[in-house]
């Protein structure tokens, strides 16, 4: 049945039903993008955290021990971590690395972290 303005109340209700399929389409996008701009702070909050924390390698028969930053790909390892907060550890791994059979590993450089700041 049309109203005055010669448009029924199906077509007014189909044309509101695409409406907020399209606002909801929408909606739906934008928490997509969110949810990857979330996850990608995560990861770049982790990472640097990660760069502000060391690892140590333990000695294999062929090589030393070694130190690492906690970013170094060199030694992909979840935790076990040191941190720069906790002065006595930081000193202490500074200790370590003073060990003949303890090395700082040559690509991460680790003993800058210690020492700065």
């Amino acid at each position: 049945m049309s109203g005055p303005g010669g448009i029924s109340d199906l077509d007014k209700n189909r044309a509101l039903a695409e409406w907020l399929e399209w606002q909801l389409r929408k909606a739906r996008n934008r928490v997509r993008e969110l949810e990857v701009q979330e996850e990608r702070e995560r990861r770049r909050r982790e990472q640097a955290h990660a760069a502000l924390r060391w690892k140590i390698r333990p000695q294999r028969s062929s090589s030393a021990a070694l130190v690492h930053r906690g970013d170094c790909a060199l030694y992909p390892v979840e935790g076990g971590f040191l941190t720069r907060e906790e002065t006595m550890i930081a000193e202490e791994t500074m200790i370590a690395l003073a060990e003949p059979d303890i090395e700082a590993c040559q690509i991460c450089k680790p003993e800058t972290g210690l020492v700065d700041g």
